[in-house]
């Protein structure tokens, strides 16, 4: 089993600036088989976007995903954590904020990583039935 952030992360997230459309967004979720963004505001995190807040937020309201913005979706409160810290901080952060995933900055706080509620089932429970959708291909 990990021990750190760094063993479980997925490496190079995608981010974008908070101006990219949602249209633009969701493309690269589609090409790089994820389900999240994050997004920048000179040169630094301030949120994190969705496929689903793109649905929730945008499609569902009617609104036009090539006109809407990452910026008028994404989550802004943003909660990250170190490549060095421990998977069970992750973990227990990921529990008492009710979050599915997690950026993962370096020291100068650059994001680096990712780390999904997935990576920790396949790494922590890898019978589990998370563990084996997170690890299954996709189906497109």
């Amino acid at each position: 089993m990990a021990k750190t952030i760094r063993d479980v992360m997925t490496r190079d997230p995608i981010s974008y600036p908070e101006s990219t459309s949602l249209a633009d967004a969701a493309r690269a979720m589609r090409d790089r088989d994820t389900g999240d963004v994050l997004v920048e505001k000179d040169g630094s995190i301030c949120g994190i976007a969705t496929d689903r807040d793109i649905v929730v937020r945008a499609v569902a309201e009617g609104r036009d995903p090539a006109q809407m913005t990452l910026g008028e979706i994404c989550s802004h409160e943003v909660t990250t954590v170190s490549p060095d810290d421990s998977v069970e901080s992750a973990v227990e952060l990921m529990r008492e904020k009710a979050l599915r995933r997690l950026p993962v900055c370096d020291e100068n706080g650059h994001a680096i990583g990712i780390v999904s509620l997935g990576d920790l089932a396949v790494d922590r429970d890898p019978s589990s039935a998370l563990a084996d959708i997170s690890a299954a291909p996709p189906n497109n």
